[in-house]
């Protein structure tokens, strides 16, 4: 089976995560994906395969007889699809040949331009695809998933030589979480990858230190007629609170290494009102001044309305993954040349976003982050290639190979 077609098996499945759930995982639907791949890999042949009771789903390929010697080797990819946009009723559209033009989705009225994503035109001639507008794909991370399922499946058919190889699918990773509870000693592996980025030839190991920011703002509520010197309206603060953010320094305005303010929710009346931020920097510097930007607006703020009127809270998320990875840079070099022998240049960028990889690095599991072959995740332009994911599936196993000759 090719790995775009378990993808069109996994996207059915709905498995949304909650940022504002307690429980682990925060939705139960994301053990209904778990469960199917754990019946699917003990089909395949894998062994020791389990799911826990916080979803984690666990299996093992174990070594060749002889290559016992060689480092365990982890792959990982998230459960979960972002919260951002809907995730249920997925009905991904599938255009063979495609002739490099704008795609229309569905009939939702939303196309896919090249003027917007212009890495469309490269993939000319490929199989393309895409939602029908109504919902996100989920190839973010099921693309993922589907490329070590049949990475496992062709090791397990194919005969070839390899160390252990071990395998993990976790739940929460959009909202954050997904490392926190992966049993990294129970794994087994020594070095690790994610396949969770964009196009096929990305390899990430840089990421943002990030965190959530939360201004709490409370109001005085007073009839308007009466409210000379008393009204303090909550809904105002929040709006002077965001006007004191640095203007240009938004997802919109920055690219590459430069780090933002991210507002992703604001609500509120005149007795409270919340602010939602994302705080991202690759730079550890930059990202803590970040935060004393904010620290200074709360204390701005109070002094001007009375103590206690804003409440900031910062919830961190991640670190920046390079410093745990440097020392292990042959997961880089190895993967590079994978993929130039598979005859395409490593693309090796910053990621703008996070992945389990950044927790786990810093848990004592090295994991630089591998694409997927897709792009614009998260939303109704969501796509990917059958030929991307082929290659992905030959990135892995070629990086499997190398680790069996060490």
């Amino acid at each position: 089976m090719r790995a775009y077609e378990r993808l069109l098996q996994y996207v059915k499945i709905y498995t949304t995560s909650d940022e504002d759930a307690a429980t682990v995982p925060s939705t139960a639907r994301q053990f209904d994906l778990a469960h199917a791949l754990a019946d699917e890999m003990k089909a395949l042949g894998l062994s020791d395969v389990r799911v826990d009771e916080k979803c984690y789903v666990y299996g093992t390929i174990p070594a060749t007889e002889g290559y016992e010697q060689a480092p365990p080797l982890g792959f990982i990819a998230h459960l979960d699809t972002a919260p951002d946009f809907n995730g249920e009723h997925v009905n991904p559209q599938i255009h063979e040949n495609y002739d490099g033009n704008d795609v229309p989705l569905g009939n939702s009225g939303l196309i896919l331009r090249t003027e917007q994503f212009p890495h469309l035109k490269t993939m000319k001639g490929r199989t393309l695809i895409t939602t029908d507008g109504t919902s996100l794909l989920g190839a973010d991370d099921k693309a993922g998933i589907a490329a070590i399922m049949t990475a496992a499946e062709r090791i397990l058919n194919g005969g070839t030589c390899h160390g252990k190889i071990c395998i993990c699918f976790s739940p929460d990773e959009e909202i954050g979480r997904g490392a926190e509870d992966l049993d990294i000693e129970g794994f087994g592996a020594r070095y690790a990858y994610t396949v969770d980025g964009g196009l096929e030839n990305e390899l990430e190991y840089e990421n943002f230190n990030a965190a959530l920011a939360v201004f709490d703002i409370n109001g005085f509520n007073i009839h308007p007629g009466d409210a000379k010197d008393k009204m303090i309206n909550a809904g105002l603060l929040a709006s002077r609170i965001i006007s004191m953010l640095p203007e240009a320094e938004t997802p919109r305005d920055t690219e590459g290494y430069e780090g933002f303010f991210h507002l992703t929710d604001i609500e509120g009346n005149v007795e409270h009102a919340r602010i939602r931020l994302l705080i991202r920097d690759h730079s550890s510097a930059n990202y803590e001044a970040r935060i004393g930007t904010l620290r200074h607006i709360e204390k701005i703020m109070n002094e001007r309305w009375g103590k206690g009127t804003v409440i900031l809270e910062i919830h961190p998320q991640y670190r920046n993954m390079k410093e745990k990875i440097e020392p292990c840079i042959h997961l880089i070099e190895n993967a590079k040349a994978v993929m130039q022998e598979l005859g395409i240049e490593a693309v090796v960028s910053p990621v703008r976003g996070g992945t389990d990889g950044a927790q786990l690095s810093y848990r004592g599991l090295p994991c630089p982050n591998l694409g997927t072959g897709g792009a614009a995740f998260h939303g109704p332009y969501e796509h990917i290639t059958a030929e991307g994911m082929d290659f992905v599936v030959n990135v892995i196993l070629g990086i499997i190979g190398r680790y069996t000759a060490v």
